[in-house]
């Protein structure tokens, strides 16, 4: 299985695309396919790359 969130980085800005009420998130690490994101409306959340795409925030 592909880890759909390869590409992100600490620190860069994530929207997880099923849960919007979750705020602006930032990536706190990846390790293997799963990433760990601090959302300030879910406190921190380990995302499983290769179930979720998280959609990467370059403006807001």
């Amino acid at each position: 299985m592909d880890d759909m969130n390869s590409f992100l980085e600490p620190g860069m800005l994530v929207r997880h695309p099923n849960r919007p009420d979750w705020g602006l998130g930032q990536v706190q690490s990846r390790i293997g396919t799963r990433t760990t994101v601090n959302f300030p409306d879910a406190g921190k959340v380990v995302i499983d790359g290769t179930r979720i795409a998280l959609e990467p925030v370059f403006d807001d």
